[in-house]
């Protein structure tokens, strides 16, 4: 374990560099039932510190202040402190008194109790979203699951993390139930950092945005037969995929495409 505290470095991933996937503005009604949006720097700060803790810009282990993060991405410290109070939820970091911010390890057997929870969680997103969602927000989806296969065809990693963060965010906001969004919201990120790590062996960033576009593509039709039937899919191939991790099998040994 790292316990040295790293110099800040400005990131390569968290700005908005020319060429990078960003997604539009969604619709405006999309914010019923999803979280306050009155402090944006905050989730501007949650989101850009997401990526670097996932991205493993910050190393598991590594111990930061809110100094250091806050230089890092380039936001002050009052909305840094708030985002990290957030990744402390999700479990991306310990805040250890004295000390400063550590960026937790990564445990794959713990992924195996989070695949527990969105084995349960991710049908019922689907087809809440698939029945609650409006018009303008059924288009928005329409367009992350396009994003989604663009990343795929390309074998972009960084915009199909980008892509999830948000794809993930919206519908969970469009499923519009408070209470499975605060149990399901910190499932995501443990998700997508184990994810980064791992498909470097696996190579199949095609595979998990064609998954996860399906998803989509039925939210956005009002589909909720579909929409439970590509999220068990999806959950399926992410255990099948997490176990093949722990047993340290290759891409040879996943299931064909």
């Amino acid at each position: 374990m790292l316990d040295k505290q790293r110099q800040p470095r400005k990131s390569k991933r968290s700005g908005g560099e020319s060429g990078e996937w960003s997604p539009a503005p969604p619709p405006a009604a999309s914010t019923r039932g999803s979280k306050p949006t009155k402090d944006r720097l905050a989730d501007i700060a949650h989101s850009k510190l997401e990526e670097l803790i996932v991205t493993l810009e910050l190393p598991p282990g590594s111990m930061w202040s809110e100094v250091m993060l806050s230089d890092r991405i380039g936001i002050g410290r009052t909305p840094v402190r708030e985002a990290v109070q957030r990744l402390a939820w999700e479990r991306l970091v310990t805040i250890v008194r004295r000390h400063g911010i550590q960026i937790s390890d990564i445990d794959v057997h713990e992924q195996m109790l989070v695949l527990e929870m969105r084995r349960e969680f991710e049908p019922l997103v689907a087809t809440r979203a698939a029945r609650r969602a409006t018009v303008d927000e059924r288009r928005y989806i329409a367009k992350l699951a396009d994003s989604f296969m663009e990343a795929g065809a390309t074998d972009d990693m960084i915009k199909y993390l980008r892509v999830h963060f948000e794809s993930k965010r919206f519908i969970i906001a469009c499923a519009r139930n408070p209470f499975v969004a605060n149990a399901f919201a910190p499932l995501n990120s443990l998700t997508r950092r184990f994810y980064f790590v791992y498909q470097r062996e696996t190579k199949d960033v095609g595979k998990a945005a064609t998954l996860h576009a399906a998803i989509l593509k039925a939210i956005a039709s009002g589909d909720e037969v579909a929409a439970a039937k590509a999220a068990n899919a999806m959950v399926d191939y992410a255990e099948y995929y997490t176990r093949s991790v722990i047993v340290g099998r290759t891409e040879t040994d996943l299931p064909p495409g």
